[in-house]
């Protein structure tokens, strides 16, 4: 049953996409007023920016204030922090919505009453980065730190690149660069084949496994995402990607654009500040796809030699009993065990204590025991609850149940029920021996803030 209703969402995707392409033909360029419902999220905060920065009236409402609306206040954004009708004044002219929006929210009524054209975010996306040369940075695991390093290339070799990328650059603190040239780089998601609204010069393919279960059937249906994604590289355009992974492979088959391995630029002694193989890994990519635009490797390397991440890709907190603390966005078995490498890496002497938050019940119960072998990497592993997300629990599994599998491969794993429970057990006992992860892609990221604060 959950094949047949997953098949039969993605043929309604394809449609809705279908439809958006032939029918609404938006001229973005004679919009002078945009409103977006959630417009505090990673993406539609960047896009946000990007359209005030082409001088566009720019509104959006969100359930939850936080910094990143404050910002977009203070930038100029009308920000609503209730979503009621009144709020889609008779002036907007494109309505952009977050694919967490039902059909029945009532900004999304009153658009429709108005006749107002409305897309979701990856459509807007598309409108507005498809007219500039694109690289699009694709990928299950990755991207956002890819992204970010192709900016600091792009940007310390003064190619004044636009980029939106799906977490704060720790150098900038902001998710989008406004540029004057005619680069765009995007961070394009998979899931649910948003990234089919792009058209890239440039194509960066990081990595590609089962992910976003809730959606994909199974692998090969993610490969046939990212197959279609190939197929619409304009014209003379490039894809960069491990030619030698298994699951890559028959992505590029048959493609009609030139391909470059981005094994060729890997370099295991490079001195990354970001450790573990999986960076050096994106930053070869980064500099594979560099190169493409004329950008010598020692030049792009001279720009990573100073990168310092992404918020949430093992951010450093700070520390708490001469502990130290990070957080990482890792939610898929293969991130978790990258993560850990990476801490090992970093610091080979200490314990690694690790709370981990599953997301999405769906996710957990698919990859359930390739997820007990990886948090049981860690010396000492606390898992919470499951983040639920958009999701009901249709399967039954429990992190209770999690943490019991994960035992089989390390003793020291234990269940707690909420953030409050594991804080007060680490502030009694985290010492100077330890370091601390805290990984997840939920709300699991407050614990490292208040350790640490």
């Amino acid at each position: 049953m959950m094949r047949l209703w997953q098949q039969l969402l993605k043929q309604n995707d394809k449609i809705v996409a279908q439809i958006t392409t032939d029918m609404k033909q938006i001229d973005i360029e004679k919009i002078e007023k945009i409103h977006f419902i959630g417009i505090g999220g990673i993406g539609m905060s960047a896009l946000a920016r990007h359209f005030l920065r082409e001088k566009k009236g720019v509104s959006g409402s969100d359930r939850t204030l936080t910094e990143i609306t404050k910002a977009l206040a203070s930038e100029g954004v009308q920000i609503f922090s209730e979503q009621t009708a009144e709020n889609i004044a008779t002036d907007i002219g494109l309505v952009v919505y977050t694919e967490a929006m039902k059909d029945d929210h009532e900004e999304m009524k009153a658009a429709k009453k108005l006749k107002v054209p409305m897309v979701n975010y990856f459509e807007a996306l598309g409108l507005a980065m498809n007219p500039y040369y694109l690289i699009a940075v694709a990928g299950t695991h990755g991207k956002t730190t890819t992204t970010a390093m192709l900016t600091d290339i792009f940007e310390a070799q003064e190619k004044d690149p636009t980029a939106i990328i799906g977490s704060l650059r720790a150098k900038t603190h902001s998710n989008y660069r406004a540029g004057k040239s005619k680069y765009a780089i995007v961070e394009a998601c998979e899931y649910k084949r948003d990234f089919l609204h792009l058209k890239p010069d440039i194509l960066v393919i990081t990595n590609v496994e089962l992910e976003h279960v809730d959606y994909y059937t199974d692998l090969a249906d993610v490969q046939s995402a990212f197959k279609t994604l190939v197929s619409q590289v304009n014209d003379g355009g490039v894809v960069v990607a491990d030619t030698t992974d298994p699951n890559t492979m028959p992505i590029l088959e048959g493609a009609e654009v030139r391909v470059v391995n981005y094994q060729e630029y890997l370099d295991l002694t490079f001195p990354l500040k970001q450790p573990g193989i999986h960076n050096r890994l994106n930053a070869a990519a980064a500099i594979a796809a560099a190169k493409q635009e004329k950008i010598e490797v020692d030049s792009s390397k001279g720009s990573l030699g100073n990168f310092t991440g992404t918020w949430r890709r093992f951010e450093y907190k700070g520390e708490i009993n001469g502990a130290q603390v990070y957080d990482e966005y890792a939610h898929h078995p293969t991130e978790i065990l990258a993560s850990l490498q990476g801490v090992r890496e970093l610091y080979p002497d200490k314990i690694v204590r690790l709370v981990f938050q599953p997301h999405t019940f769906s996710r957990t119960a698919a990859l359930f025991d390739a997820f007990a072998k990886a948090v049981g990497q860690a010396d000492d592993v606390y898992i919470l609850p499951v983040y639920s997300a958009r999701e009901e629990n249709t399967s039954g599994v429990s992190s209770r149940e999690l943490a019991v599998k994960a035992l089989e491969v390390n003793v020291n794993v234990q269940y707690v029920a909420s953030l409050e429970e594991v804080e007060a057990h680490l502030r009694q006992t985290l010492s100077d021996t330890d370091v601390l992860v805290v990984m997840g892609a939920g709300n699991v990221t407050q614990l490292a803030d208040s350790l640490t604060k």
